[in-house]
């Protein structure tokens, strides 16, 4: 699937911040998810989004290309998603714990999903007559 920068950046960016805010520590205080991530430090949101790319950008390259109306976010079945996950876990594991590591992978996929904009009308974007 086409992505563009903007639309991946917001997938990263709203897994980790949901991934950051379902922490133990985090929830105690009671914290919304922005204003926990406003208080990470720059390096430690680096980590974090660092450590997150490498397992969700991937995935989303490797989605199936799907017709998305402007206005509208793409949308993905759990089985493409699985799919997609499937291609991208190294063979090098058992089989319990691959299982359990394309399960919790195909979670993030959707989480990061669920953080993508609206797509804009390409005829839309900022076209002034001068």
């Amino acid at each position: 699937m086409r992505f563009t920068e903007h639309e991946l950046t917001a997938a990263l960016t709203g897994a980790a911040k949901s991934l950051h805010a379902s922490r133990k520590e985090v929830r105690k205080r009671g914290l919304d998810p922005d204003a926990a991530w406003e208080e990470l430090g720059r390096y430690q949101r680096f980590q974090l989004l660092d450590g997150l790319g490498t397992q969700i950008l991937p995935v989303l390259v490797a989605l199936p290309d799907v017709a998305v109306a402007p206005g509208t976010r793409p949308t993905f079945t759990t089985d493409q998603v699985r799919t997609a996950v499937e291609q991208h876990v190294g063979d090098g594991l058992g089989r319990m714990k691959r299982a359990v590591v394309v399960k919790a992978r195909t979670m993030l996929v959707q989480n990061a999903l669920s953080h993508l904009p609206p797509r804009m009308d390409p005829d839309a974007l900022g076209h002034s007559e001068a």
